[in-house]
């Protein structure tokens, strides 16, 4: 039993757990200047929650294993999370018990409809958060509760009802970890996606896209490594991944102030490059003929939902390519383009010509349609496009920014990221007929 326990104890170096200073409610601190590559802590995979460690992983694991299954993926893991969580018995008590309420977690999904609305509107999260609060409930209903009134032994429709399965749907948003599938897995949809898995002590550590620490997998533990050197008292920062400020509001509830986060995206919906390209058509033939190419072109790319942009250029400038070739070709070209079903591209040169370096010396035509869709997506905020200079001058002014509360910063972080990169867009794909 004592070596048992020995097994499952999470091992540290020269760091702790701290309240103050530290940007969020805990985070951890260096106790001692720390060298690149330098092991901070071990955490033997006994230590970790997920179905396969928690008392009723026989049921979830193998009992009835194929009734769990979802879009998802992660109804074994919320079922264990509501059995811990309420038993009174539990070994994972202590951890579980750091988050008494979930909602302070304060995801976009535990805002008001109204607030999301006003203060996030154009940014993508209010329609992301109505398709997860959709899909939490589908699951629950469909799954979650059929299974639980199975068994109520374990579990009780009374307790775990579909407020606190939404909780533990933020918890496992905004703490758990996905094991990341090794080369030897083969081909992508070959295997399923690793489910995620809860890491004490690694939930810890709070986000920076320029990061000091990153968690490493082995076969026995889970490793925090040091990637750069650490002064004594620094925050030691892990990292989510490569997360745009959207996607850190979305499914953790904070952002990175503007302009730190260097992996901030923004958006143009695929519709908004439909409307531009229907500005100016004036007969019936024209607008056959765009339908025609809108028609191709979607089924080509597989109707992906948007364009994205960062801080350099177009993450998705093959697409993006395809789409304005297509569109401005002649009538001639188009039907050779049909015929041959496509052409070759240069990747290469296809992410030189959509970088923000290279978006000035594309094709008028291009560069019009780009800033025209680029324009309509600005319009879509809240404030349109005169609010990228009262952003600006909010998230400039030190004592009106703290006044603000947390989640107007929240947004305002993302609205006005987002906005610079479309603002720059539109100002690289200027030419000189619209000035």
């Amino acid at each position: 039993m004592a070596t048992e326990a020995k097994r499952s104890k999470v091992v540290f170096s020269s760091v702790y757990v701290s309240k103050e200073g530290t940007v969020a409610q805990y985070g951890m601190l260096a106790k001692d200047s720390i060298e690149e590559g330098e092991v901070l802590f071990t955490i033997p995979r006994s230590a970790l929650l997920h179905q396969g460690t928690t008392r009723v992983s026989a049921l979830l694991e193998k009992g009835e294993k194929s009734s769990l299954e979802s879009s998802s993926g992660w109804v074994p893991l919320l079922l264990a999370l509501l059995y811990e969580y309420t038993s009174s018995q539990s070994p994972w008590k202590p951890y579980l018990s750091l988050c008494t309420d979930f909602k302070t977690l304060d995801l976009p999904m535990f805002w008001s409809k109204e607030e999301r609305d006003r203060l996030l509107r154009g940014t993508g999260i209010p329609e992301a958060v109505d398709t997860d609060l959709a899909n939490i409930q589908r699951e629950y209903t469909d799954v979650v509760l059929p299974f639980i009134t199975r068994h109520p032994d374990l579990w009780n429709p009374d307790t775990h009802t579909l407020d606190l399965y939404t909780q533990m749907v933020a918890f496992v948003m905004a703490y758990s970890f996905q094991e990341p599938q090794g080369e030897e897995d083969g081909e992508e949809g070959e295997k399923p996606i690793n489910p995620p898995m809860m890491v004490p002590m690694a939930d810890m550590l709070n986000h920076m896209s320029n990061h000091s620490a990153n968690l490493e997998f082995t076969p026995d533990s889970l490793k925090m490594v040091c990637v750069r050197p650490i002064r004594k008292g620094e925050e030691v920062f892990n990292t989510y991944g490569q997360m745009a400020n959207w996607q850190l509001l979305h499914m953790y509830g904070f952002t990175e102030p503007y302009p730190s986060n260097s992996n901030d995206t923004a958006d143009i919906p695929i519709t908004n490059l439909y409307k531009a390209a229907t500005q100016g058509i004036q007969s019936d033939l024209d607008r056959q003929l765009l339908e025609e190419r809108w028609e191709m072109l979607c089924q080509m790319t597989q109707e992906k939902g948007a364009f994205v942009f960062d801080k350099q250029g177009c993450l998705t400038d093959t697409e993006l390519h395809t789409y304005l070739r297509v569109l401005c070709m002649s009538k001639e070209e188009f039907s050779e383009f049909r015929e041959n079903e496509g052409w070759e591209e240069d990747d290469e040169e296809i992410s030189l010509a959509f970088s923000m370096e290279g978006l000035p010396g594309l094709k008028a035509s291009w560069k019009q349609l780009i800033h025209e869709a680029a324009c309509q997506t600005m319009r879509s905020y809240r404030d349109g496009e005169e609010g990228v200079d009262s952003d600006q001058v909010l998230t400039a002014d030190k004592v009106a920014l703290a006044a603000l509360s947390s989640r107007q910063q929240n947004a305002l972080h993302v609205r006005y990221g987002q906005k610079s990169i479309l603002h720059r867009l539109m100002e690289l794909t200027r030419s000189s007929f619209q000035l």
